[in-house]
């Protein structure tokens, strides 16, 4: 990419396309282009269609998408498989027909098997069932990597694919129903702290093993392979250690100063028992995260506390 290309970040208000947008202009990128969902519903081909043609852009960050956590997959599965699969289909295809030169897009680690061999690497992909809590959004994006591969087969584009561990940091969702684990429990041991609580339930028994990268980082990280790499196979983006539920729990009681206890609701679901990327293509290709759990978790709760607890309070006087 040129300093001049013409960039489209789709989904640049979530967690993902906002740290993408900071990281290009940090970087000296002056000509992005992107739109809010009212102005432009990408799950709308003939508006998807448009944009394209009136815009022409030259690189596509694919970071659109309906995410969220457990609660919400097991809500609403048929807006996870249909918004995902219309908003990467759209897109991808709008950028063949419009010659756009590079296109990244972003899925996630839970397109591989729940009990693939950990650290899970790239070869793992449909070698075994998915985690059914989230099955609907993972044939999603694994149809997005499949497509991006098709499309470079049969017409020779250039459209590489991230797979990003779980994601946490500016921007992130902090709904108790939709979101992930990571922000969810911030809020939770936030509010807990205020009311003066003596206790904050964490679903499952504490034991599964997430892995945690902050976005600034993710965003590092695919600026880093739009520029740095083409092959046809998806890279996995992660930092290549894993931390338990309970342990992550404990860091965010003490980032949040909560003083009650931590109990487990074991009749709730855990999820997948682990889920650690290996990172050994992406570090072969010159990147690795910089940023630690501790300072990233930091620098979360003090995001949610200016932006979520500051414009609550604010719209409430």
């Amino acid at each position: 990419m040129e300093l001049t290309s013409k960039i489209y970040v789709a989904g640049h208000r979530g967690l993902v396309g906002s740290a993408i947008v900071r990281k290009l202009e940090e970087q000296g990128y002056k000509n992005l282009v992107y739109r809010t969902s009212k102005e432009l519903d990408l799950r709308d081909k003939s508006q998807v269609d448009e944009f394209f043609e009136q815009e022409k852009p030259e690189f596509v960050f694919l970071a659109a998408a309906k995410v969220g956590g457990i609660v919400a997959n097991n809500e609403y599965p048929a807006e996870f498989i249909r918004d995902n699969l219309l908003i990467q289909t759209n897109i991808i295809d709008a950028s063949y027909r419009n010659n756009v030169e590079k296109l990244l897009f972003l899925g996630s680690t839970c397109i591989y098997p729940k009990f693939a061999p950990q650290p899970m690497n790239e070869e793992s992909l449909l070698s075994g069932v998915l985690e059914p809590t989230n099955e609907p959004y993972a044939i999603a994006k694994i149809a997005g990597i499949k497509m991006c591969e098709s499309y470079n087969r049969q017409y020779g584009t250039n459209y590489i694919s991230a797979m990003p561990t779980n994601l946490y940091g500016p921007n992130d969702n902090f709904d108790l129903e939709t979101s992930h684990v990571l922000p969810a429990l911030i809020r939770k041991f936030h509010e807990a702290k205020i009311a003066n609580e003596p206790s904050v339930e964490v679903w499952g028994t504490g034991s599964p093993k997430r892995e945690f990268l902050y976005s600034d980082d993710l965003a590092d990280a695919v600026v880093y392979l739009m520029d740095n790499y083409n092959g046809n196979q998806f890279v996995n983006v992660g930092v290549g250690k894993d931390i338990s539920i309970k342990e992550i729990a404990e860091k965010i009681k003490k980032v949040t100063e909560f003083n009650g206890e931590i109990v487990f609701n074991t009749s709730k679901p855990d999820g997948t028992p682990r889920k650690l990327v290996d990172v050994t293509k992406l570090n072969s290709l010159g990147w690795e995260a910089t940023i630690s759990l501790d300072e990233g978790l930091k620098k979360a709760y003090e995001w949610f506390l200016v932006n979520e607890v500051q414009a609550v309070t604010s719209a409430s006087n």
